[in-house]
């Protein structure tokens, strides 16, 4: 290992740990915030306490009623998807397909994102940059029409019908709105899946164990030196994916807000000069900023051996596969409509450029990037559906 590399990896560590400097734990990892309304955070050591907006306070009433609004298929126009339909606990709360299909059966642009870890996200889709607010964002699936992915446009007097049908809800809906003059309305029903989804924080992975926790045996050898290949200037992976989340821009208590950052990664050049699929241009689509066609944003790399298929449009399979696509500076699509070099892409990310790994180095890098799948995570029962 390089002087180079061995400094990359000091600083890369430094970042983390500068990051979560002045939060204070008690001996059971739980953290008080300001926004809380009798609930505390059980929060790693790697994990700072995450942002929660003044007019939406975190509460245990509140994540309850959120987890059975988001495992609730009452909520789709047919009543056969509920936002765990693309968003799995076993899988980090994402899904095995390549793109996501709608309740009616409308094929989704893009690959369904993790939402482990999404409270601390600067922005929430993969290319929109206005969608930053959690309590915000499920009006998208319930309400949007193109694509449909719940179908409730139109339908929201069907929906509270629904709700308000259902004996559980009155209860758990006094619980998270005691103040409220009125209740099952929409603006609960986003707040409450918001403070849900805000709730899933993933941070006991071996690699944590090992790195937070002073545990040495907590990854193999192999991973300790995938690890060190992951923060090397070879490499140059920790240039995107970046701090505690491994991720793109990440935000939180004590830290000036950030706007995410959108890379492209040379997947596509379908005609020479850039391109991408016309359905999936990336932040181009809400720029029209030629520089902006392919630009995604960088998701976390915690749990990301579940988390296959990879890239916005699922169109990597495996872990191995993905890893060529960097060792090779981009993709190169021989023949069909999306045929191009992506290496040769003008707008791609300059960390995206090539290198050199052999093949033991990869099963090393691969070990390391396993080593982040939390096991607990995926079988919280806090997470779980509460209808079975």
């Amino acid at each position: 290992m390089t002087t180079a590399s061995i400094a990359k990896l000091t600083f890369a560590v430094a970042f983390v740990l500068l990051g979560i400097v002045g939060l204070c734990f008690d001996n059971f990892g739980t953290r008080a915030d300001a926004q809380t309304a009798g609930f505390v955070w059980r929060l790693p050591k790697s994990m700072p306490t995450p942002i929660v907006p003044a007019d939406n306070p975190m509460s245990d009433a509140k994540v309850e009623l959120g987890r059975h609004l988001f495992y609730d298929k009452r909520l789709s126009i047919n009543e056969k998807t509920s936002c765990a339909t693309c968003h799995l606990q076993e899988l980090a709360f994402t899904e095995p397909k390549p793109r996501s299909i709608g309740t009616t059966g409308d094929v989704h642009p893009r690959n369904s994102m993790s939402l482990a870890n999404v409270a601390y996200a600067a922005s929430l889709n993969w290319a929109n940059p206005s969608v930053i607010h959690l309590e915000r964002q499920p009006l998208t699936p319930l309400f949007g029409e193109d694509p449909i992915e719940m179908g409730m446009a139109g339908k929201e007097a069907l929906l509270i019908a629904r709700l308000k049908a259902e004996p559980r809800y009155a209860t758990l809906f006094e619980r998270a709105f005691p103040e409220a003059k009125e209740r099952h309305t929409i603006e609960q029903v986003t707040k409450s899946i918001a403070s849900f989804v805000r709730s899933l924080i993933s941070g006991n992975s071996p690699y944590d164990r090992y790195r937070y926790e002073g545990q040495k045996d907590a990854i193999s050898e192999s991973a300790k030196r995938g690890e060190h290949l992951f923060f090397s200037e070879r490499l140059e992976c920790m240039d995107c994916h970046v701090g505690f989340n491994i991720s793109g821009t990440s935000n939180y208590v004590g830290k000036s807000i950030e706007t995410t950052e959108f890379q492209n990664n040379g997947l596509y050049n379908i005609d020479g000069k850039g391109g991408y699929p016309a359905n999936n241009t990336g932040l181009f689509e809400f720029t029209n900023d030629r520089e902006d066609m392919g630009k995604f944003k960088v998701p976390t790399l915690r749990n990301i051996e579940l988390t296959a298929p990879y890239m916005h449009d699922g169109s990597i399979a495996t872990l191995d596969d993905v890893i060529e696509h960097y060792k090779a500076g981009g993709r190169t699509i021989k023949d069909g409509p999306n045929a191009g070099d992506g290496s040769k892409n003008p707008n791609k990310s300059s960390f995206v450029s090539g290198f050199r790994l052999s093949a033991a180095e990869k099963a090393d890098l691969i070990a390391f990037l396993l080593s982040l799948t939390d096991k607990e995570f995926i079988k919280d029962p806090r997470f779980s559906d509460p209808w079975r």
